[in-house]
């Protein structure tokens, strides 16, 4: 691969209006938020996440919303103004003064991109964006999650779905919501809740890394080796080799090393060096259009009460001009 330096991005999700329990202590060339910035959408909730992200040590932060940050989502805000579907805490408040005006969170961030901070918030879309280390990252983001209901934000029903303009082009996809088959097993509902539709246009484009969150308890990074379906359908069933792909780490492999770490000094060393260091590394080698790296970095745990580790990722991203 015709490549630079490595670019190495920290990755984190579902962080929910809480601060992180653990930095990277060095620099690192992006930071990707994958959405749930906040619990309820509220002001004070999406101040603190920027001030977290101004605390990390990265020239660029990239920023998406997730279902959590509904007032970022104008359609469904003003339905919940209408049916006053807005809790309050007791005292003399306003709904606005706590949730804020039509645009005034998403102002938030424009104001930081304005002060050169680094955080720059992320429509739907394809994004070219220049790094301080010469590298020109083409980005696909999207906040949208399949849901039956409508109390949160960037919902859509999962039939007939949403649509999902990813090209082949992209290096990076962030999402909140995660693909069907990878990293979304969902404890609660004892199903996959990711969108089908989204590991289809994931599979097509084949970027070099998803990153999402969303299900909590599914936190992981897999890399996944690509079936040559030559245009056929692609579903997580049938588009991965399963006997070439990966799974880095995951809840559940975490508690096999943990109990292996009890026999295996090296593995109890090992799993003290990554706790140490406060989040879990990967530096896959990966090849264009035959691999991908899936990340699930939900930081909030699937008891609501204890943190995951974040993400630091190293990947080779191709050269290319603007």
């Amino acid at each position: 691969m015709d490549s630079q330096p490595k670019t190495r991005f920290f990755i984190i999700s579902d962080t929910h209006g809480d601060d992180l329990t653990h930095y990277p202590i060095e620099p690192v060339d992006v930071v990707i938020h994958c959405g749930d910035l906040t619990e309820e959408s509220k002001l004070s909730e999406y101040k603190q996440a920027i001030k977290l992200l101004n605390t990390i040590n990265a020239p660029l932060k990239l920023v998406i919303a997730g279902n959590h940050d509904f007032t970022l989502d104008d359609t469904l805000y003003r339905k919940k103004l209408a049916e006053s579907y807005l809790p309050l805490p007791q005292g003399d408040c306003s709904v606005k003064s706590i949730y804020g005006d039509f645009g005034e969170a998403r102002a938030l961030f424009d104001a930081e991109r304005f002060n050169n901070s680094g955080i720059v918030f992320l429509e739907e879309g394809v994004h070219d964006i220049e790094l301080a280390n010469g590298v020109v990252l083409r980005v696909y983001a999207s906040p949208f999650v399949p849901s039956e209901e409508n109390h949160y934000g960037y919902h859509y029903d999962p039939l007939p779905g949403h649509t999902w303009d990813i090209p082949s082009d992209v290096d990076i996809v962030t999402t909140h919501s995660p693909p069907k088959g990878v990293l979304d097993f969902s404890t609660m509902t004892r199903n996959r809740a990711g969108c089908e539709m989204l590991f289809s246009a994931v599979a097509k484009a084949r970027p070099l890394m998803h990153c999402f969150g969303h299900i909590h308890e599914a936190w992981g990074a897999k890399k996944v080796a690509w079936k040559d379906l030559n245009g056929a359908y692609m579903s997580h069933m049938t588009a991965i080799d399963g006997e070439k792909s990966e799974v880095l780490q995951s809840l559940a492999k975490l508690r096999g090393e943990g109990a292996e770490a009890k026999e295996d000094e090296h593995v109890r060393q090992r799993l003290k060096e990554m706790e140490d260091r406060g989040y879990c590394y990967a530096a896959p080698e990966l090849e264009k259009d035959r691999q991908t790296l899936f990340v699930n970095a939900s930081i909030e745990g699937p008891d609501l009460l204890t943190q995951q580790l974040p993400w630091l990722i190293e990947l080779d991203i191709p050269k290319r001009q603007i």
